[in-house]
């Protein structure tokens, strides 16, 4: 259902998000200091989970990383391997990676859980913690709940229902897979964006 809503929007989306860390300069900042992580250790690839049209993928090549994608919509992996034809990206399910066990240096998970159903999200972490090798860091994005207390909210999305989740709630169910907590910043939505959400992004180091 995610895929096929993310294929019917594919090329108004690759559109829409072309320079979308262009008015970012504290996810920028995060995702050189993900990368120098990544580098420090040199431990393996780095995988863009829910890379979309590709230019976070890009991105991260960018920055030093041997980066690859990986998107459950066709329609997206075909936009992206068209836009960036030197970088690999493959079509896949987070949920059951075609990845070797321990071989990542890293993972970028940015915006791509969202549409995850609670009870989904659990095995999609495990998933995640399954390919990162020791050492390896996750670096997940997405809203944060109104209350720390309550584990997760839906909300309407432009595509297909999504949820926002208790940072609190999140580093547990990353505890649970081995997956310790680096550093979290939250951000206070813009005036200007459309949900007037607190933007979550969390570093995560396997142990």
């Amino acid at each position: 259902m995610t895929a096929a809503a993310y294929d019917a929007v594919a090329s108004r989306y690759a559109e829409q998000f072309r320079d979308t860390l262009s008015d970012r300069p504290l996810e920028r900042a995060l995702l050189r200091a993900f990368a120098e992580l990544v580098r420090t250790n040199g431990i393996g690839e780095v995988a863009d989970l829910g890379c979309g049209p590709g230019q976070i993928t890009a991105h991260l090549g960018g920055l030093g990383l041997k980066a690859f994608g990986v998107d459950a919509s066709p329609a997206m992996v075909r936009l992206a391997r068209e836009a960036h034809p030197g970088l690999r990206f493959e079509h896949g399910s987070m949920a059951a990676l075609d990845i070797a066990d321990g071989s990542l240096g890293g993972v970028l998970a940015r915006w791509s859980v969202i549409h995850t159903p609670p009870e989904g999200l659990p095995a999609v972490l495990a998933e995640i913690g399954r390919v990162l090798a020791p050492g390896g860091h996750l670096l997940i994005s997405l809203f944060a709940t109104d209350d720390p207390s309550i584990p997760c909210q839906s909300y309407d999305h432009s595509v297909v229902t999504a949820y926002r989740w208790s940072p609190d709630h999140l580093a547990g169910m990353l505890r649970e897979v081995g997956m310790g907590e680096v550093a979290r910043i939250l951000c206070e939505p813009r005036p200007t964006d459309r949900r007037q959400f607190q933007e979550l992004q969390l570093l995560a180091r396997k142990g």
